[in-house]
């Protein structure tokens, strides 16, 4: 994305930033992508223009060939290649179809997506940790070079990510881009003007086209990929009691640092504030105050996380909403009493949305609206009295999911108060803590503080009452129902406590299956008596299992595990592993003793070293085995592993045993899998070794002679839940 050779954030040889200069470049770059698309509109318009259609009945020789030549300026693919504008309803349909048909890309479209991507670096300058991420990696490219399919693919995995934070953070900056480009590359003319919007930051009415431009949805997601499902979750509201702790840090008297500071205290599970305060005027009002998105895993218990997020985004009316809406209704609001909503974040958006309500507004005077780090910039309330702040800071990636981002030079609400200024922390999720607003607004905008203050007059005075509401959803049971919905208990580690079994929401795997010398592979085996590797005749089965865990109670990662099968630790028997596909998995004395374990994370070789008593270290991998091409592949360890998948068969699912060794115990972990796995020929799969280093896992692997073989078979599971109990110390 980067052409210039300098380093994200250093500046340019004439002293201004990086970014910046790609910014004015886009800018430059999508208005000359205006002008072509203005002289496209303007030959389409001559083409069907009736003085044009008269001369060529007149004089067929010359009036054809001029509507043939600009036929071919607009159709051809070395011309404009853009929209007939002006065309006849059913000509400009035909004429569209066959220029997708003839893969006639629109010249002036191609030209504003070049400036788009110059936007993408732009945003990748001032978070560069956006371009290391390998999902967001494909995710750009599949969208820039129109491939849906893998689009859809990426975008499936980032959002799959535990808590959702790293799609967040990924997604944010880049999501009016993305957006954009995907309108643009679309063939769909109804598409054509949300794009252009939000390529050029300006309202669509604005475009020089001919024909009437539709103005695009609020919501360009909505636009493009049509409308979300309806919720019909209702949403629920009960009243709690704030402990006793809370209430230290629980404002008493009315101020605008002072809401903002019990958003705060609220922000980590799911509550909403409702405050009486006594003006200055002695009328009583009220303030309702909402944080933003809980952190961690998407909850499925509260509508406040990342998925009622989106909700909140995409549909005006959502479990979040009507949840608010029930407490105000519990609190006894009286009806025409003047409210003021004050948000961060999700909780900004909600009551945004509650304000665009013409029976709210109708029931409550909404006199006031203050969002912070909210993407509001595409909501209106329905009472036209009601006095809109919004503070965003420019680092701050959730603002921009409304699709109008920190440079954009279209303003939708001039008379808005709006402050959009550049604070000192950069890096996400940090810059979007409500507590550096909260510095931010104390120390680099304190005018900011002062003017919200002053309109917040009437509400500032001595709190009379306080009420705290837990949100809630009804509709949905709990995440991995019923498979992962099972007892816990908390196991303490260096890395902190963890709980097991420990819960892989959404995984994939591909297991390659090699056999192997059972000489060799009696000699990686620690050096005991009662571990004997498993016969299948003449051979033994070592295992290279690649893991891709996008969601888990141990966060997101990538594993590598090498593993052998062995016989029953106290009686072994010839034969006895395909006896033991017979039993229940808790049943089962055989297993796979792994002999490395490479993981990306360091909670993960944490766990796997002290629970599970695995031999694991750190690494850094990447892995796709979400399709039929699978690839894994990590520097440090020097291993690639790449091929396409044959033709496969359905097979049980894989529950097993994993043994691993503590001290001089062994480690029994059982490991309970759901899913459809299917069971491939690997004649289409190679592993490499990159690496003339003896390090634990190449140097098993070459010992084994995994390296020179191709897998017998490959047992694969795209997407699949598992669970990981705690490591049963054995006697021996």
């Amino acid at each position: 994305m980067r052409a210039d050779g300098h380093a994200p954030g250093r500046l340019a040889p004439d002293g201004q930033d990086t970014g910046e200069l790609q910014r004015r470049c886009a800018r430059d770059v999508v208005e000359v992508a205006q002008g072509i698309r203005a002289v496209s509109a303007r030959t389409g318009t001559a083409l069907f223009a009736p003085p044009l259609t008269a001369s060529a009945r007149r004089r067929p020789r010359t009036g054809l060939a001029a509507r043939w030549a600009l036929l071919r300026a607009l159709t051809n693919g070395q011309g404009l290649g853009g929209p007939a504008d002006g065309a006849p309803k059913g000509m400009g349909q035909v004429l569209g179809a066959a220029r997708a048909v003839l893969g006639r890309e629109s010249l002036a479209a191609l030209v504003a997506v070049t400036s788009l991507r110059l936007r993408v670096a732009a945003v990748l300058v001032d978070h560069p940790e956006f371009r290391r991420d390998p999902g967001m990696r494909r995710l750009l490219e599949a969208v820039t070079a129109d491939r849906d399919l893998a689009a859809v693919r990426a975008l499936r995995a980032l959002f799959r990510d535990q808590g959702a934070q790293r799609a967040l953070s990924g997604l944010a900056p880049l999501m009016a881009e993305l957006v954009a480009v995907r309108a643009l590359l679309e063939e769909d003319p109804e598409h054509d003007e949300t794009g252009w919007a939000l390529a050029s930051g300006r309202e669509p009415s604005a475009e020089p086209t001919v024909r009437p431009a539709p103005r695009p949805s609020a919501d360009p997601l909505h636009r493009i990929s049509g409308p979300p499902r309806a919720d019909t979750d209702r949403g629920a509201a009960e009243a709690v009691d704030l402990t006793d702790q809370e209430k230290q840090f629980i404002a008493t008297e009315g101020s605008f640092l002072g809401y903002l500071r019990n958003i705060d205290v609220l922000s980590a599970d799911g509550r909403i504030l409702v405050q009486n305060v006594r003006g200055p005027d002695g009328v009583v009002r009220y303030v309702v105050q909402a944080p933003g998105v809980a952190p961690g895993r998407p909850r499925n218990d509260s509508p406040q996380d990342f998925v009622g997020a989106w909700r909140n985004l995409v549909l005006a009316d959502s479990p979040r909403t009507r949840s608010v809406l029930l407490a105000l209704a519990d609190y006894g609001i009286p009806r025409g009493a003047e409210l003021a909503l004050i948000g961060h974040g999700e909780g900004g958006i909600a009551l945004m949305n509650l304000a665009q309500d013409e029976e709210f507004c109708r029931t409550y005077r909404v006199t006031h609206i203050v969002a912070v780090g909210s993407p509001v910039d595409d909501k209106k309330p329905a009472d036209p009295r009601t006095w809109v702040a919004s503070i965003t800071n420019q680092h701050d990636v959730v603002p921009v999911l409304d699709g109008r981002d920190a440079g954009s030079v279209f303003d939708p609400h001039p008379h808005r108060y709006a402050v959009d200024y550049t604070g000192p922390t950069r890096e996400f999720p940090l810059c979007h803590m409500l507590r550096e607003y909260i510095e931010h607004l104390r120390t680099v905008i304190p005018e900011a503080r002062r003017d919200v203050d002053a309109a917040l007059t009437p509400y500032r005075g001595p709190i009379v009452r306080t009420q705290a509401y837990q949100l809630k959803d009804r509709a949905h049971p709990p995440d991995g129902y019923p498979f992962l919905t099972l007892p816990t208990t908390s196991i303490p580690t260096t890395a902190g406590p963890v709980d097991v079994p420990v819960r892989y929401y959404d995984s994939s795997v591909a297991h390659l299956c090699f056999p192997v010398c059972p000489d060799a592979t009696r000699r990686l085996l620690p050096g005991v008596t009662w571990l004997t590797p498993s016969r299948l005749g003449r051979r033994a089965l070592a295992v290279l299992s690649l893991y891709e865990h996008r969601c888990s109670t141990i966060g997101p990662h990538t594993e590598i595990a090498l593993s052998v099968l062995v016989d029953d630790l106290w009686r072994p028997r010839p034969y006895d592993v395909a006896a033991d596909l017979l039993r229940r998995v808790d049943l089962r004395r055989t297993g796979r003793y792994v002999l490395s374990l490479a993981v990306t994370s360091d909670e993960a070789r944490v766990v796997a070293q002290e629970i599970w008593g695995q031999p694991a270290m750190r690494t850094t991998a990447e892995a796709d085995l979400t399709g039929r091409r699978i690839g894994v592949r990590s520097g440090d360890l020097g291993i690639t592993v790449q091929g396409r998948l044959g033709p496969g068969v359905r097979c049980p699912e894989a529950d097993w045993i994993l043994y691993g060794c503590r001290s001089e115990s062994t480690v029994r972990t059982l490991v309970r899998a759901h899913g459809r796995p299917r069971l491939h020929p690997g004649t289409g799969v190679r592993l490499r070794l990159h690496t003339a280093a003896a390090e634990p896992l190449a140097g098993q692997l070459r010992r084994l002679g995994i390296d020179r073989t191709r897998p017998r078979f490959v047992l694969t599971c795209p997407q699949f839940m598992l669970h990981r109990s705690a490591g049963a110390v054995l006697p021996r």
